[in-house]
């Protein structure tokens, strides 16, 4: 069975009324109990927990980690980001949401500064399904329409997606990737953009199938794992040649 982390910053929600009445439990808590409820085991983990919940343990135990911050990426340990980092590198899922674009480890893997433009107005989102066959968008219709979305807008900094599987209208004209696709080391990344603190996108059932479905594409399979370093002919040729510098 795939092992699911969902990491979250869990900082809003304790702060703000107006969070916690749409996620009393933590975004979390949203998350993992619509995972479990698709037969994936989960575990969480949050901010203020000793390393931010990430232990080695945790990590060897994970398949999947999902990532949600928002307003205390600087208070990410580099530490526990270089550990992530490498975990991605050796196999490990990363499904990274909203406001992680800005997240240590999104950045570090994109290589960009993933920045982009923003509004909060409560507007309709509609995120069109541009790659159908893709199975992230397995079981989603033409399009999911949000009806309560914070917008995010183009120029979206970020490496040209492998594949791009959504890309949202917003009422208020802009456009954005909004589900990306990336390969990095032996770990597949996906990043998927609804998912504001103050409205409730985590609970609609579309938005849930599509975490899903984000999971089972980026958990790890049964890819051959590349070797590196020095390696022997495979052929029989003449090694005596003694001018390596190595």
């Amino acid at each position: 069975m795939t092992t699911v982390t969902v990491w979250n910053e869990y900082r809003h929600e304790q702060e703000s009324e107006v969070v916690a009445d749409v996620y009393p439990d933590g975004i979390h808590a949203v998350i993992t109990d619509a995972l479990e409820s698709r037969g994936f085991e989960t575990q969480t983990a949050t901010l203020d927990e000793p390393e931010h919940g990430l232990t080695n343990d945790v990590l060897d135990d994970t398949d999947v980690l999902t990532w949600w911050g928002h307003a205390a990426h600087d208070e990410v340990e580099d530490e526990i980001v270089e550990r992530v980092h490498q975990r991605v590198l050796d196999g490990m899922g990363l499904l990274v949401l909203h406001s992680g674009h800005y997240s240590k480890i999104f950045k570090t893997l994109m290589g960009t500064t993933c920045s982009l433009k923003w509004r909060e107005a409560a507007e309709t989102e509609r995120l069109w399904v541009v790659e159908p066959s893709h199975p992230i968008a397995d079981g989603i219709d033409e399009y999911i329409e949000v009806p309560e979305a914070e917008m995010y807008g183009e120029r979206f900094d970020i490496p040209a997606p492998e594949t791009l599987v959504f890309n949202s209208w917003f009422e208020g004209g802009e456009v954005f990737r909004s589900g990306c696709c990336y390969t990095r080391g032996n770990g597949r990344v996906f990043y998927f953009r609804p998912g504001h603190e103050t409205y409730p996108v985590y609970h609609q059932d579309d938005i849930q199938q599509v975490l899903a479905n984000a999971v089972e594409w980026a958990a790890p399979g049964d890819e051959s794992t590349p070797e590196f370093g020095n390696a022997d002919p495979i052929e029989a040729i003449d090694m005596t040649d003694e001018r390596s510098v190595h």
